[in-house]
């Protein structure tokens, strides 16, 4: 009997990882994107900024039907490519500054 209440219990503590575990991946990604809107991600790198964005839409999306690992796996993609969209989108203002410092002025 105490086995069994043992193996209920553990299992009760493993059920309620999912969502917790869900939820930090996604604010995790939604940090990044929000990084990513403040370095001008969506007119300096537009490709990894729409991907982010649905892979964030889709991570909510699998939570919703409680398939937490999934939305998981989605959080982390749109965490990657919001990271690269900030990157990219820093590189490229960088990029476009030296390039105006350097022409000679009419």
């Amino acid at each position: 009997m105490k086995r069994l209440l043992a193996m209920v219990a553990a299992a009760g503590v493993l059920a309620g990882c999912g969502p917790l575990k869900s939820t930090s991946h996604l604010l995790d990604a939604e940090v990044q994107i929000q990084a990513a809107r403040t370095a001008g991600a969506e007119k300096l790198a537009p490709y990894e900024w729409t991907a982010a964005n649905l892979y964030i839409h889709k991570a909510r999306e699998e939570v919703s039907y409680s398939d937490y690992q999934a939305g998981v796996d989605f959080a982390e993609k749109a965490s990657r490519f919001a990271a690269q969209a900030r990157e990219q989108a820093m590189a490229n203002a960088n990029a476009a500054e030296e390039a105006a410092s350097s022409s000679p002025n009419p």
